[in-house]
């Protein structure tokens, strides 16, 4: 296995990463970046991103993660193709971080913006209508459906809180919900309840997303009756949950329940010296492209102070 030193590796090249990149260049600290296993993040199979300062018109959301990459690899970074695959955060200024099994980064910092995957229904027109009408972000994508009818997919509170965000700006929401209740805190319930323009339909099962060039509608299956029907909407989305993309950190650095990692509050700091994290790594609650390039520049001004502290910049 070949070994290699670094003094900062940042992990993950979304907003997040790309933002600690374009700081952490320009401060001199020749940060590496390895990709991970979806280079350019979420936004990679985003449309049209309109609510990111800067871009008056809109930008497709590839087009946005490729100014960003541009820009920090002017500053010098060194951006690679990789995923981590283990670490060993144990030795402080030498964290050890394996890139695709077969090569180890001994960093002095550690920058984490590996983010999260939204959680999908796993339906092959859910896969092929992605970006087409389907979305798992109704803050993100919810503008393009103003006065129109959307489904939307879930029974938490975030399902409960982007239904009722629809329904402010289109003509009528579906609820799609499995079983024959709520998993929401009774608040989010009533709340939506309660809104007029949001039809709950219990006991409910998505078959299939319609549609070619877009969404048309949703095949349903009520799961009491067994009977099935079609829904007319132009957009469908799905808010099951996410996944951050944390597993390899797990015994070295402090999470909440369901993964994300906790960090020391108003700062990138995580509960390992050097290890600093932002993104949607360890944002469970705004999940937008401006608060992961917030927290990216927070990171990487943190392992600039941390370098500077240890006397090892």
């Amino acid at each position: 296995m070949t070994q290699e030193h670094a003094e900062v590796l940042i992990l993950g090249s979304g907003p997040a990463g790309y933002t600690a990149a374009i700081y952490a260049a320009r401060a001199g600290l020749k940060p590496v970046m390895y990709q991970g296993m979806q280079p350019g993040g979420q936004l990679t199979i985003t449309n049209d991103v309109e609510n990111f300062p800067g871009y008056p018109d809109g930008i497709q959301g590839p087009a946005m993660m490729e100014d960003l990459r541009k820009q920090a690899e002017r500053f010098g970074l060194d951006n690679r193709f990789g995923l981590a695959t283990a670490v060993d955060f144990s030795t402080p200024l030498a964290h050890k971080v394996i890139i695709d099994e077969n090569k180890e980064i001994i960093a002095k910092t550690v920058i984490i913006a590996t983010g999260a995957s939204a959680k999908w229904l796993g339906l092959e027109s859910e896969t092929r209508l992605n970006g087409l009408g389907v979305s798992a972000c109704a803050v993100c994508d919810g503008f393009f459906y103003r006065g129109k009818e959307v489904a939307i997919v879930g029974a938490g509170d975030t399902a409960c809180e982007e239904a009722h965000y629809l329904s402010k700006l289109c003509k009528k929401v579906t609820m799609l919900v499995r079983r024959d209740e709520f998993r929401a805190s009774q608040i989010m319930q009533e709340r939506v309840k309660n809104t007029p323009n949001i039809e709950i339909l219990f006991n409910t099962e998505t078959l299939e997303v319609l549609g070619s060039d877009g969404v048309t509608g949703v095949r349903v299956k009520n799961n009491v009756s067994g009977e099935e029907s079609v829904i007319d909407v132009h957009g469908f989305f799905v808010a099951i949950g996410h996944q951050p993309n944390t597993g390899i950190f797990s015994g070295y650095l402090n999470m909440d329940e369901t993964g994300y990692i906790l960090v020391e509050k108003g700062t990138s700091k995580t509960n390992v010296p050097g290890v600093f994290a932002c993104g949607d790594a360890q944002d469970n609650v705004y999940r937008q492209a401006i608060t992961a390039a917030g927290t990216g520049c927070m990171a990487a001004l943190d392992a600039e102070r941390y370098l500077a502290a240890s006397g090892s910049h």
